[in-house]
């Protein structure tokens, strides 16, 4: 599964930066707020290469942008095939990108939490992760093959209940 789930993952997450950047470009016509260069200095920051303030990075920038994008859908596909599927599990990962986004920008001091954002660009940074959350997982779920482990569990008699036990590990994580 593992395996699978790796390259499926790096298509579904570079798929999902497409779609979000798309969206993203789409936006910036419409408001006319310019590209965002955070992932770039970010990006700079943890790796060590010089900053030249004044400068826009598009090449690292891109790099950064598409990049985490594509390694975090690693753990979208793994979660669509344990069964982690649909609507409720995408959102879950939106709030995953959105908090690795943060970690990364915040630990380098490259941005600021986003209580301290004005109102509008919070909303326009949680829509664009929304999308790419979404379209992320439409991609791995299309990917994936039968029920996962939790959808099996599930099977045995849905919902929680403390005398479902886990299944027998032949059960668990075959197909």
């Amino acid at each position: 599964m593992m395996k699978r789930a790796l390259w499926q993952g790096l298509a579904a997450g570079t798929t999902g930066v497409l779609v979000m950047t798309l969206g993203e470009k789409v936006e910036q016509r419409l408001t006319g707020r310019p590209d965002s260069h955070v992932p770039a200095r970010t990006l700079e920051r943890l790796t060590g290469m010089a900053e030249r303030p004044g400068r826009q990075p598009v090449p690292v920038n891109l790099a950064m942008h598409v990049g985490q994008g594509a390694l975090l859908g690693v753990l979208r596909s793994v979660m669509a095939h344990a069964g982690l599927r649909g609507p409720w599990s995408s959102a879950k990962f939106g709030v995953v990108r959105i908090t690795s986004d943060q970690i990364l920008e915040n630990a380098t001091g490259v941005g600021a939490p986003p209580p301290t954002w004005p109102r509008r660009e919070l909303v326009v940074d949680l829509l664009h992760k929304t999308v790419y959350a979404f379209a992320t997982g439409a991609v791995a779920l299309a990917a994936r093959s039968g029920p996962g482990p939790g959808q099996r569990h599930a099977a045995v008699r849905p919902g929680r209940h403390s005398d479902v036990g886990p299944l027998p590990r032949g059960r668990a994580g075959g197909h």
